[in-house]
């Protein structure tokens, strides 16, 4: 059995306004085995990166190394933006040393809220992911339940927007489709990607993230 860790601690500042919150890294971050294409930062895996899609939103020429400067690019893209990073899983264990989120069991959490209470400048969360078991919004869906939260629904419409109230503060969820290569499938089967894909073939599925990402990024 493997001890899964989140090696990162959340990148936050005080005036963060939007907070990314995903699972895990890859377990490879975890044991300091990078590939010499990895980032050793939030998202930094070569092949399951958030970081392809906000590089081509904005022209950022990324280094693609695992390197000093290529963390420090990433990071002063985050701080510009008011973005930050608090991935909701804190460690979990594994039978087989893999990144799937099924995968995961014996999950502890990270205490999202509290940052979010600590923040108060956060107005929005970005889910890496749905509502599907062991995602993100699962994790938080449940998370929230301690404080005596909610979501409720204002978009049902992929991305699927949500928003919940803490005092006089409303925050705004939104379930981003993921990054990852395993939502290909998913996405092939969306009805706007069909109907993207019918008017241009060479429409991919990195095209219908980047069309996605851009309102959010």
């Amino acid at each position: 059995m493997f001890l899964h860790k989140h090696p990162y601690p959340p990148f936050i500042k005080s005036d963060t306004k939007k907070l990314i919150v995903g699972t895990l890294p890859p377990p490879r971050f975890s044991i300091g085995k990078l590939l010499e294409k990895d980032v050793d930062f939030c998202y930094g895996s070569y092949y399951n990166s958030l970081w392809f899609y906000i590089d081509k939103i904005h022209n950022l020429g990324l280094r693609y190394i695992n390197s000093q400067e290529a963390i420090d690019e990433r990071k002063k893209f985050l701080i510009k933006h008011q973005i930050g990073v608090c991935d909701i899983v804190e460690s979990a264990e594994r039978e087989k040393l893999d990144a799937s989120d099924l995968g995961m069991t014996n999950i502890k959490l990270r205490d999202v809220i509290d940052y979010i209470k600590k923040y108060p400048n956060i107005n929005t969360i970005l889910f890496t992911g749905g509502n599907s078991k062991n995602g993100p919004e699962y994790f938080f869906r449940k998370h929230i339940k301690d404080y005596g939260l909610k979501l409720e629904l204002v978009n049902n419409k992929i991305p699927r927007v949500h928003q919940f109230y803490m005092g006089e503060r409303t925050i705004e969820t939104v379930s981003l489709t993921s990054a990852s290569g395993s939502a290909n499938r998913a996405i092939g089967s969306m009805k706007l990607y069909q109907e993207l894909k019918a008017k241009d073939s060479k429409f991919t599925t990195f095209d219908f993230r980047v069309n996605q990402y851009r309102e959010f990024f």
